[in-house]
């Protein structure tokens, strides 16, 4: 794993730790939390247009989110001894092999 996201994890893991949080962080309760964090993100977007401005507390709040989500994935990923950047690396070669830039280039729907 990179080293800067290994160091992420490891004060994540030392956090949960001195918490005696890890008895809940089942790998059922951590992929539960992804998905209410980013239920929490998209109420930041609920009613908004396509082109309004983010306050800078809106940014903030987004923010905030977002870290609960890669927190949640982080913890996520150790748990099951997954590397996430490997796992990211994979999937995205995945999606070259099935999305070639030359037939979906500017498309939004599957060629």
């Amino acid at each position: 794993m990179d080293p800067h996201l290994q160091d992420l994890v490891d004060r994540l893991v030392k956090f949960r730790d001195e918490r005696d949080w890890n008895q809940f962080h089942t790998a059922k309760n951590l992929a539960l939390s992804v998905s209410i964090e980013a239920a929490e993100l998209l109420e930041h977007f609920q009613w908004s247009t396509e082109d309004q401005e983010l306050s800078p507390e809106k940014t903030e709040s987004i923010s905030e989110e977002i870290a609960d989500i890669l927190i949640y994935i982080l913890l996520l990923s150790d748990k099951l001894g997954i590397d996430p950047m490997k796992a990211t690396h994979a999937k995205i070669d995945k999606n070259e092999d099935k999305y070639p830039a030359d037939k979906v280039k500017g498309k939004s729907y599957k060629y």
